[in-house]
């Protein structure tokens, strides 16, 4: 099963009303814009899209809007990760029905599973259904638990639709494991970084990121994947210092600075649900003088 997934993919946020609903129009422009900017995938409802914030109704309507929107365009991945797991796997049969071309899940929540749990685990989802799965590692997310590369070649070995990870350590000695253990395997298997450490991460046989800063400025992450695939090392170096600069400023009031930053792009989006903060009047303005300081305002799309 060959993989599709490689480029800058993004992961959109959840346009919110002022009630804190669903906003379906404004999420059909964010999804298109995506697409019209460079989006080589689109993959929702990632954890900037405040998917623990989401019921399963709310995740299973966006979803399906997701892949009504994007109409074949570029491929459309679902996240199903669920505190429980048996609405994981209900989220993944729901995106085989409504014509996801793939599933991105996370271990399970909050619980430190054993690794052999771990791989049952993977076992069960990916038997459950025929689309591509892709894990999501995130140990700090979850206080440690992680997918070894060991792990890893295991299920490889097990699981044909099993076709790549989206690796948010992001520590290179990680990718690393990864990387020596499932090549050899799959060579096609889609090594993703968590966000935008394409610099560190394409060398290693990564093939593309899950962009976080896609939503703000979509033409300098095109620019520095593009830079890392050619072997441009000192122009990806330069485009990696300033994406870096924008994740450490993105990552403070994570995902309240990202909708923050999208109303100076002229993309505004509605406020995040509680009880994660919406981006204040104050953090907006200085949201702003980093943008501008880098030079943003003048080089990224205004508006949908």
């Amino acid at each position: 099963m060959t993989s599709k997934f490689r480029g800058v993919m993004q992961s959109p946020v959840t346009p919110l009303n002022g009630d804190f609903s669903l906003d379906l129009a404004t999420f059909e422009k964010v999804l298109d814009f995506h697409v019209r900017t460079g989006a080589t995938a689109i993959s929702w409802p990632h954890h900037k899209g405040e998917s623990l914030n989401l019921t399963i109704a709310e995740r299973k309507l966006f979803a399906e809007a997701a892949v009504k929107t994007v109409a074949g365009r570029i491929p459309v991945t679902i996240h199903v990760s669920a505190l429980a797991v048996e609405d994981t796997f209900a989220l993944a049969r729901h995106a085989q029905a409504i014509g996801a071309d793939g599933i991105l899940a996370i271990t399970p929540y909050f619980w430190t599973p054993t690794r052999e749990a771990i791989y049952d685990y993977f076992v069960r989802l990916c038997t459950s259904i025929e689309l591509p799965v892709l894990s999501y590692n995130s140990p700090s997310y979850l206080a440690g638990v992680e997918i070894s590369g060991d792990l890893m070649a295991r299920m490889i070995e097990k699981l044909p639709n099993f076709v790549g990870v989206k690796e948010a350590s992001f520590n290179s000695e990680k990718f690393l494991e990864i990387s020596r253990a499932a090549l050899p395997l799959r060579p096609d298997f889609a090594l993703v970084t968590g966000v935008e450490f394409l610099l560190p991460s394409v060398p290693l046989g990564g093939v593309g990121s899950y962009s976080a800063a896609g939503s703000i400025c979509p033409n300098l992450c095109s620019n520095l994947f593009e830079a890392c695939m050619a072997g441009d090392w000192p122009r990806a170096r330069e485009l990696q210092y300033k994406v870096s600069r924008l994740w450490a400023l993105f990552r403070n009031q994570y995902p309240a600075s990202l909708k923050g930053g999208m109303v100076i792009m002229g993309r505004p989006v509605g406020p995040t649900r509680p009880p994660l903060p919406t981006a204040s009047a104050e953090r907006q303005s200085f949201i702003r003088r980093e943008l501008e300081a880098l030079g943003i305002l003048d080089t990224e799309p205004h508006g949908w």
